[in-house]
């Protein structure tokens, strides 16, 4: 059973009267997929239906902003629910905002860019971390890059009793300002730069790395692709910026050794 908060997973699988979904579906508020997804796992197991696995899912304003506290509530309670993030590091179904995933440096219509501006002044917060500070059994990165990735972690973490969390970097089309050929291309440099990176964590400690080709890019390949960062190519200051991202891409591959 699956409970999907409002966002752009929800519009686009669901259009009335088609729906994409195969299991049963609830469509919940933007801010409550999880509360849904503890209420129906508490009435699978008062009717000893346990096996019957549960799923919440939700975009990155859903599941950084909006929706936070009540996600945490259920980590908390140690729940036996899958948590799926559909990560494209803004509130894109509402008009590309800021949010909590947004990027150091990126345009959106709430951080925009400008001759004093740089974009976002703020950093991408670290959810998985996060995820892994509440004791969760097990934690997953990947990206749309990586189809196979996402699958393979899917199906695991519905292997693992109690609470699980996976989040898929997904690439927006017009909130990245990107052409949808290179959806796959960006979602494998997110990775191989150091930007995002594609782990597996059990029991709190990491346990596996997805690693880069060796001879990797530098930030700059990923972000010239992308119109939210174009602003940042175009005058000396973004020089500066393009480091300050380079350094967040090199920190990434130093902690988690990729």
């Amino acid at each position: 059973i699956i409970t999907n908060a409002t966002g752009c997973f929800e519009v686009t699988t669901t259009k009335y009267p088609m729906t994409s979904w195969g299991v049963p579906w609830i469509h919940s508020l933007f801010e409550n997929a999880s509360a849904v997804a503890s209420g129906v796992k508490a009435a699978l197991n008062h009717e000893n239906k346990s096996g019957i696995q549960v799923i919440a899912q939700g975009g990155d304003g859903s599941t950084y902003d909006i929706g936070f506290g009540l996600i945490s509530g259920m980590w908390e309670r140690g729940e036996d629910i899958l948590y799926v993030c559909y990560d494209n590091e803004a509130y894109m179904n509402t008009g590309v905002q800021a949010s909590g995933a947004t990027p150091y440096g990126a345009h959106t219509t709430t951080t925009p860019k400008g001759s004093e501006s740089i974009g976002s002044t703020f950093r991408k917060k670290n959810m998985p971390e996060i995820a892994l500070a509440h004791g969760l059994n097990y934690v997953a990165t990947s990206s749309v890059g990586y189809p196979l990735d996402v699958q393979n972690k899917i199906k695991k973490a519905l292997t693992i009793k109690g609470p699980k969390y996976v989040q898929i970097l997904v690439p927006c089309v017009p909130g990245w300002g990107v052409n949808s050929k290179n959806t796959i291309k960006l979602g494998k440099l997110a990775h191989q730069t150091g930007i995002w990176p594609i782990f597996e964590a059990e029991n709190g400690k990491v346990t596996k790395v997805m690693q880069p080709p060796k001879n990797r890019p530098k930030v700059e390949e990923y972000l010239k692709l992308q119109k939210r960062f174009a602003h940042l190519f175009k005058k000396p200051s973004g020089k500066k910026e393009i480091k300050k991202i380079q350094e967040i891409a090199d920190n990434n591959i130093e902690k988690y050794k990729i």
